[in-house]
């Protein structure tokens, strides 16, 4: 939708509710689906709509709300509802926001998620072509119970909208329900919520309240409803949060379908909004694909599978991976049962096999990592080949070292890098070779000795550790129990 002078449109979005019925620290608005947070789907639809102005209501937990707010929409303006309680109270502070302000007001909802651009700007449409002074987004639904209900006339046109709470038994019965969502032309609007009292069973004062006032002095108030009733749906406990990431999900696993990607099982499948997925990628069962993810073409992910915020290249098979932050080139096999953790780079056409761990490792193109292994804080040459159970000691109790294996080396089973260490292109090592230093470029590095037990070295190197502790308890307690078999002796 595009803005003109004529038709500049404003957007509020109401989000100081304390959401009591989510049973939860954390406020109503903050909490997640499909990657992004309830009030970041709205502010990321209402910016769809090129709007002139975005402004933010908030109260409960401020400061954690408006923090998301500005991460979300850096553009929106955020204010603060004072102690009188009430949707009319936190648009007219909005108002006050948004000064000489003479377009339409679109108000939404930060708990209102799966509400999409389209279905705004048809409202916004319909308003303006209506040449209404309110526009009222409404649903219809089998079990109108806790909404607000739109009262019409004999000729069908808005005459009210009721609450729950004040509702008579009549209009109860209506299954016509508001859906929190209206445009309003700013001019009337700002007339009319002064006049809005707080003589209600919340004593709130009551937004639903205006259309009943502008109706009073002759003014058109019009009602679009929604074709989509459980996307107007707002979330206002754990059980509708659950059905609100349902809907997007599906939403969105069938959006990748028609793109081109295969969705074996979409029961089983959750992608996130922001994930991106090329044509041809094969996402198979039980798998989870999250925040900002992205797949290129050929790829196969899955089954049991979940990648957090990595990027995988053309061609890659990931089976049974959990991935975080991860890069993972073309043609790469990954998995089972691998963990690819933050700061993994693997190369174009990487082998990472079964039971291996990797952080903050970049392995080069055709490497080979097969099974049982742990790579942290390492470079891995290209074509290089690490035998099973090999593993980077990159932590010395104190500080976290570097180890760097060249082009094409080799090393044996149950291989032990004691970092800092380097191994030259096209070195090897023995089977349960300790390497502790340096092995030259071809050269094969052995550690065939016999085992040496440095008594008292923990106290000694690492005192006041609650493993020098263990060590002195144990060693007076063997102490105490040689004293004991003297004395039977």
């Amino acid at each position: 939708m595009t803005t003109t002078a004529s038709s500049a449109l404003a957007v509020v979005v109401l989000a100081a509710g304390q959401g009591t019925r989510m049973k939860s620290s954390l406020p109503k608005v903050l909490h997640p689906i499909g990657g992004r947070t309830l009030i970041g789907h709205v502010l990321t639809t209402a910016h769809a709509l090129t709007p002139e102005r975005v402004v933010v209501v908030v109260r409960h937990e401020r400061d954690l709300v408006a923090a998301a707010v500005t991460d979300a929409a850096p553009e929106a303006v955020v204010v603060d509802q004072d102690e009188i309680a009430g949707t009319g109270r936190a648009v007219q502070v909005a108002l006050d926001a948004l000064g000489d302000f003479a377009g339409d007001v679109l108000v939404l909802s930060g708990d209102v998620p799966l509400l999409e651009a389209d279905t705004l700007a048809s409202l916004v449409e319909a308003h303006r072509t209506g040449d209404a002074a309110a526009t009222v987004l409404s649903a219809g639904v089998d079990d109108a119970t806790g909404y607000g209900r739109v009262i019409r006339d004999a000729d069908g046109r808005v005459l009210r909208i009721v609450e729950q709470k004040d509702a008579s038994a009549a209009e109860a019965a209506v299954t016509e329900i508001n859906a929190g969502v209206y445009v309003f032309r700013a001019g009337e609007l700002r007339t009319q919520l002064p006049l809005v009292g707080t003589e209600n069973a919340q004593g709130e004062m009551y937004l639903t309240d205006v259309v009943g006032l502008l109706r009073g002095v002759g003014a058109v108030v019009a009602a679009a409803q929604a074709p989509d009733a459980a996307a107007a749906l707002g979330v206002n406990d754990r059980v509708q949060l659950a059905e609100a990431a349902r809907i997007l999900n599906a939403r969105t696993v069938r959006r990748h379908q028609l793109a081109g990607v295969t969705v074996v099982d979409p029961a089983t499948t959750y992608i996130d909004t922001d994930v991106t997925l090329a044509p041809d990628v094969t996402i198979l069962p039980n798998t989870h694909l999250l925040r900002a993810t992205t797949v290129q073409s050929g790829a196969v992910i899955g089954p049991d599978t979940s990648l957090t915020d990595c990027e995988v290249g053309a061609g890659a098979v990931l089976r049974r991976v959990d991935g975080n932050l991860a890069v993972v080139g073309a043609g790469v096999s990954v998995g089972p049962f691998t963990h690819l953790r933050p700061g993994t780079v693997l190369g174009d056409d990487v082998k990472v096999g079964s039971f291996v761990e990797t952080k903050n490792a970049q392995v080069a193109a055709g490497a080979k990592l097969p099974h049982f292994i742990y790579v942290g804080d390492a470079e891995v040459g290209e074509a290089a080949n690490l035998g099973a159970g090999t593993i980077t000691a990159n932590y010395d109790d104190v500080n976290k070292h570097r180890t760097i294996i060249g082009a094409e080396a080799h090393t044996g089973a149950h291989t032990v890098l004691v970092a800092p260490v380097r191994i030259g292109d096209g070195a090897k090592t023995g089977a349960g070779a300790v390497i502790r230093k340096d092995v030259a470029a071809g050269a094969l590095a052995l550690s065939v000795a016999p085992q040496r037990n440095l008594e008292g070295w923990v106290e000694k190197n690492r005192p006041g550790t609650g493993a020098a502790r263990a060590a002195a308890q144990a060693r007076s307690a063997q102490k105490a129990d040689d004293g004991a078999q003297e004395e039977d002796h």
